[in-house]
């Protein structure tokens, strides 16, 4: 009889808030694949489960996939943990799913907490629509870019950023999408648990930097593509004002106003 995939959801911080099925489930498997088996170990010593693990990461998930499909098909049940929350959500884990999709092999979600729609629902903020962007990037271009993208969604956004760069993310956020309404999620479910809610330029000086944190933005009001030049070519010194450069700034501008890159251009140059 072929076995299953179980894609099992774990805590973010507070153990308690791993489900009795999600238990029962890591109980019946026969290999537990984890982000860091260091981690896991904790989590299945504190619920007494003393089951095989195996590393499983975005570095090593493509060369094992196949193989784990190959033992589900023989028989074997195997859950996927990630070290927090749901697997898959920039997590490990779509390739390896998506196999098994597309070899018919069965795939059983165990729901858990997942740190967007938490943030999203104790944020104040409308739920729908909302856009889950994932990471915000590390370099500041292409941070612009990835700020522009959550502008021309129009949709209520949550964004992932480390502690290290929550207050560069802030800015650069606040410089393309206006200063919007945010609420910064910190250390869910665990002891120091905060939330900071505001506009961004109130929220910037309030945000600690340490601990999980998590983003949740209200929709960027739209512009329309017939701005007045002056008002593109007013925004486009505040934002060089900032100290961003030049072509990132027109990143910025375009996106915005709905433009394209280069009628910013035209437009700054008459």
């Amino acid at each position: 009889m072929a076995g299953k995939l179980l894609v099992v959801g774990t805590p973010i911080g507070n153990l308690a808030d791993l489900s009795p099925r999600a238990i029962d489930a890591l109980k019946s498997a026969d290999l537990i694949l984890c982000e860091d088996t260091r981690h896991t170990r904790k989590l299945l010593t504190h619920f007494g489960i003393d089951k095989p693990t195996q590393s499983f990461h975005e570095h090593n998930e493509d060369e094992k996939s196949s193989h784990i499909i190959d033992n589900i098909f023989a028989g074997q049940i195997v859950a996927m943990v990630s070290d927090a929350g749901m697997p898959v959500l920039s997590d490990p884990g779509f390739r390896l799913v998506r196999l098994a999709r597309e070899r018919n092999a069965v795939v059983e979600p165990i729901p858990g907490p997942f740190a967007g729609v938490m943030a999203l629902v104790a944020s104040g903020i409308a739920p729908a629509p909302f856009t889950f962007f994932g990471f915000a990037p590390h370099r500041e271009g292409e941070r612009v870019e990835f700020y522009g993208r959550v502008a021309a969604a129009g949709h209520t956004a949550i964004v992932y950023e480390s502690p290290e760069r929550v207050l560069d993310s802030l800015r650069t956020a606040m410089n393309v999408l206006g200063d919007i309404e945010v609420t910064v999620a910190r250390e869910m479910t665990k002891v120091h648990e905060e939330f900071i809610h505001g506009c961004i330029s109130e929220v910037i000086g309030r945000v600690t930097a340490r601990g999980e944190i998590t983003i949740v933005f209200a929709a960027a009001q739209k512009q329309h593509a017939d701005v007045a030049p002056d008002e593109i070519a007013s925004e486009f010194e505040r934002l060089r004002a900032t100290g961003m450069r030049r072509n990132d700034a027109v990143k910025a501008v375009a996106e915005k106003f709905g433009l394209r890159k280069n009628d910013v251009y035209k437009l700054l140059l008459d």
